[in-house]
């Protein structure tokens, strides 16, 4: 993406933001008009949301780095972790991956899996805050340190409420009457999809904050505890679906599924995926938060 990284306000900026809208529209038109045309790396469904939110975040992390010294710059490892998280959550919202998805409940489960845990925990973990900052407009800046903004985020990330929105997160949208309701609904069914990704990414930038407290908003001792305390729901969830003998998903038949398998082995697949990797992601925080502990302890130390 060509931006002029010192003037993202000035005619460099906004040619650049043109060229992102044009290319928007192109994909909109060809994605509209001829859908089964498109390579399955194309939007089955084109979102404008979806789009500017990835193209945007790439766009203003570039012009941040660009403004960075050598000393300042995020180590690789976290420079690739933001741009392996955001692209698979690109892919599986805006590819033909989402049409597989719509249609098999374990290709579903494993979209949410990148949206709620995988893709958005990898974006924390590239802590790329102050780099997207320091690369977005200017004026974009006061509503988003506005008192009504940062008083919603502090409830949000709230260590009693924060585990609450991410395992409800999941639960809310397993209910089998509301999950038929959403799977024919396209508002609805978007409406899961960014619920579950923006909480993902509060509550993994909540964890995996590098920093000790302050300039974090918890201690060590809070995010562990928090990691233990999501596991146990959503293996439990996991496993109620993986090990149940009944179809509480038969929307996907009257969508009609696209490979050849029954309804109760399609839902015993994606049980397994809440159950093993969607449970598993605890315990990968809490190694992720009790390594950064000992590295800010073994830095006071020296």
């Amino acid at each position: 993406m060509a931006i002029e990284a010192r003037d993202p306000g000035g005619s460099g900026g906004w040619l650049a933001f043109a060229g992102v809208m044009l290319a928007g529209a192109v994909l909109y038109v060809a994605t509209t008009y001829f859908p089964a045309e498109m390579p399955m790396v194309l939007p089955w469904q084109f979102e404008w949301p979806v789009y500017l939110a990835t193209t945007l975040s790439l766009g203003w992390y570039l012009i941040g780095l660009s403004r960075f010294e050598d000393v300042e710059y995020p180590p690789l490892w976290r420079r690739v972790s933001f741009f392996v998280g955001v692209i698979s959550v690109y892919a599986v919202l805006q590819t033909h991956y989402d049409y597989l998805a719509q249609h098999m409940f374990f290709l579903h489960r494993a979209q949410h899996l990148v949206l709620h845990d995988l893709g958005t925990f990898l974006i924390a973990l590239g802590t790329p805050g102050r780099v997207i900052w320091r690369g977005m407009p200017d004026f974009l800046k006061p509503p988003l340190v506005s008192r009504p903004v940062q008083r919603v985020i502090d409830i949000i990330q709230n260590p009693f409420v924060a585990p609450l929105l991410f395992v409800g997160s999941v639960y809310v949208w397993l209910i089998p009457a509301l999950h038929t309701r959403v799977m024919l609904d396209t508002d609805l069914y978007n409406l899961m999809n960014w619920s579950v990704a923006i909480e993902g990414i509060f509550f993994w930038s909540l964890v995996l904050d590098p920093r000790p407290k302050p300039p974090a908003r918890l201690g060590y001792g809070w995010r562990a505890l928090m990691m233990l305390v999501i596991e146990p729901p959503e293996m439990i969830v996991g496993a109620v679906i993986t090990l149940s003998r009944t179809d509480f998903y038969s929307v996907y038949r009257i969508c009609g599924r696209i490979f050849p398998i029954d309804g109760i082995t399609d839902q015993n697949y994606g049980g397994l995926i809440i159950w093993i990797p969607g449970g598993f992601m605890g315990l990968v925080g809490l190694l992720v938060v009790l390594s950064n502990m000992f590295m800010n302890e073994e830095r006071g130390a020296q």
